[in-house]
């Protein structure tokens, strides 16, 4: 059986879809890698746009933040649920951030990205900038993506 998955722009606002962001970043963040509760929550979840993703047969696997100033998109808080990783979550999560970075009229996305993760980015033409570093005590580097129009 082949699983399909859904992908919405949230509405922090609304408490039912906040709710829904805070299960899967607490899960996945707080819960699986041990990111203090007081390093995940931050002001820029009231000024960010959110995404959430669910399945045919499950709710709310997977999120992720986009935060645009002016021409410049921060990507954060991607999380899939450990049962749901490997399916092609993360990639309907990145194509759909890049074509909302694209509305917005982004010239430039920037990310932390988990060292595990920068195979993942680099095939959508992210590059690496700067040394590794330490976020929460996870390795992370910096990657950043110019968008030609």
């Amino acid at each position: 059986m082949t699983t399909s998955w859904h992908a919405e722009i949230a509405d922090w606002s609304k408490l039912d879809q906040q709710a829904a962001i805070k299960a899967v970043r607490q899960q996945v963040f707080i819960v699986e890698q041990s990111v203090p509760v007081e390093l995940e929550w931050d002001e820029l979840d009231e000024k960010s746009i959110h995404l959430l993703i669910s399945s045919d047969e499950t709710k709310d696997i997977a999120t992720a933040r986009m935060h645009v100033e002016e021409t410049i998109a921060h990507i954060g808080r991607m999380a899939v649920l450990k049962e749901h990783r490997q399916q092609g979550v993360g990639t309907l999560m990145l194509e759909t951030l890049l074509k909302q970075a694209r509305i917005n009229g982004v010239k430039q996305i920037v990310l932390n990205a988990q060292t595990s993760a920068i195979e993942f980015h680099q095939r959508y033409k992210f590059n690496v900038v700067g040394d590794e570093f330490q976020d929460a005590g996870i390795p992370h580097y910096k990657m950043v993506l110019h968008i030609n129009e």
